[in-house]
């Protein structure tokens, strides 16, 4: 095994474990010590392994469960040649419990030439679907084709960086994924740069810097891994994070959503949170187009959801009619509810620089950026996050494309990579502020 000794990753992993439940609350029971899982000899598991959900004890965050050497994946299209990896591996859901994610780790075959050790980007695609045939390391592997993101990873791969891409939480065989979930996406991002040291017959170095990066649904994921960083994984040395139209503030989002060509993210973004917050009042809620549109969404990916919920109103879902106003003030049993849900998973609040004594400490420069068309996203709520970020000290460098909100992920990529690389060499930030 590569990197860290078993030692320090099992009290990393617990110490992880320790902080997120303090972050999660009163009530919130501190789960047991996990107990370290057997790094595998080689990477040959079946791929059905990959995806069945935990059967045994709790592995500490960032093991490695189960890998496969996939051969190729025919959504990167690169001269560049690499390996690549399926892996399960330990994480943290958002309420401290203990977690199981899949995902991939791409290494460039040529040589790293560079200073140090070669970089590891950690990717966060974009929306996928909640369908467990959407995962974003079945879409690599050509089992399934909705997604949209594999020139993003041809390029870092181009740059010469391993890239660590998580699937987020909840596509194991029988789960729901937790759209829009914060601390779950933070989560298993970090767990899977952990994990990507430890495969065997990899060559990312443990001490490797780490950039992270992600659009949309992935943008708000790069951005909770950002904060969540200090506090949940500070062996990492993370040296920058891009973010590209962030669902930053829910609420503000499902105002816009609600209604429109998009409505189906609202939809997920609902299943998402109740999925994550079962005590609170949803399947009572829904008349039989409700409970049919859960089914609905919970088997379709992005064009599919799109598709099926254009135009939809969340409230002819469910039997009294009710507004999203009225759905946040309903109360799970021990008082949360929806608004403080939604309200918990608003990106910008509670940051600030290193020794701030800020819930959520950020020692490195930030990339926001969006395009000026985006029809997803609504403006203020990206101008808000950038705000929050600067007035909290935070170098913030700010870009804005002419384009909508697909074409916004595609035009960035080359000076995204620039970006990261820039982070990688040491180079200043531009701050923005």
């Amino acid at each position: 095994m590569s990197g860290r000794s078993a030692s320090v990753r099992a009290a990393a992993g617990r110490v992880a474990l320790a902080v997120v439940c303090a972050l999660a609350g009163a009530g919130t029971a501190a789960p047991a010590a996990a107990a370290r899982a057997a790094t595998p000899g080689v990477c040959a598991a079946a791929d059905a392994d990959i995806y069945r959900p935990p059967d045994g004890a709790p592995a500490v965050p960032g093991d490695v469960i189960a890998c496969r050497e996939v051969g190729s994946l025919p959504m990167v299209v690169t001269s560049t040649p690499y390996r690549a990896w399926k892996l399960r591996y330990g994480s943290t859901d958002g309420r401290g419990r203990p977690a199981v994610v899949a995902g991939t780790v791409i290494e460039p075959r040529t040589p790293w030439t560079g200073p140090g050790e070669r970089p590891l980007v950690a990717f966060v695609p974009g929306t996928l679907g909640i369908g467990p045939q959407c995962a974003f390391s079945k879409q690599l592997a050509g089992e399934y084709q909705d997604a949209y993101e594999g020139a993003n990873l041809a390029a870092l791969l181009d740059a010469g960086y391993a890239v660590a891409v998580t699937d987020g939480a909840g596509y194991l065989d029988g789960q729901v994924h937790p759209y829009v979930a914060g601390a779950d996406a933070g989560h298993a991002v970090l767990d899977i740069v952990r994990a990507a040291p430890d495969l065997p017959g990899g060559g990312v170095g443990a001490g490797a810097p780490v950039g992270i990066w992600g659009y949309s649904e992935g943008g708000a994921g790069s951005l909770w891994a950002g904060q969540l960083a200090a506090s949940y994984a500070p062996e990492l040395d993370v040296v920058g994070v891009a973010s590209g139209a962030a669902p930053a503030d829910l609420k503000q989002v499902a105002a816009h959503l609600d209604g429109g060509m998009f409505a189906g993210f609202l939809v997920d973004a609902v299943i998402g949170l109740a999925a994550t917050h079962p005590g609170l009042p949803f399947d009572e809620l829904l008349d039989d187009r409700g409970r049919e549109a859960v089914r609905d969404a919970e088997s379709l990916c992005a064009v599919g959801t799109v598709t099926r919920f254009a135009g939809a109103r969340f409230t002819d879902y469910t039997k009294d009619r009710l507004t999203l106003d009225q759905i946040y003030a309903l109360k799970a049993p021990d008082g949360t509810t929806w608004s403080e849900v939604a309200d918990a998973n608003r990106l910008g609040v509670g940051v600030g620089r290193p020794g701030s004594g800020a819930r959520y400490e950020i020692g490195f420069p930030v990339l926001q950026y969006r395009g000026l068309l985006d029809e997803v996203i609504p403006a203020e709520t990206a101008r808000a996050n950038r705000q929050a970020y600067c007035a909290a000290g935070i170098p913030t460098e700010w870009t804005a494309y002419v384009a909508d909100h697909l074409l916004g992920d595609s035009l960035a990529v080359r000076d995204t990579v620039t970006w990261l690389t820039d982070r990688f060499e040491g180079r200043t930030a531009t701050n923005d502020c």
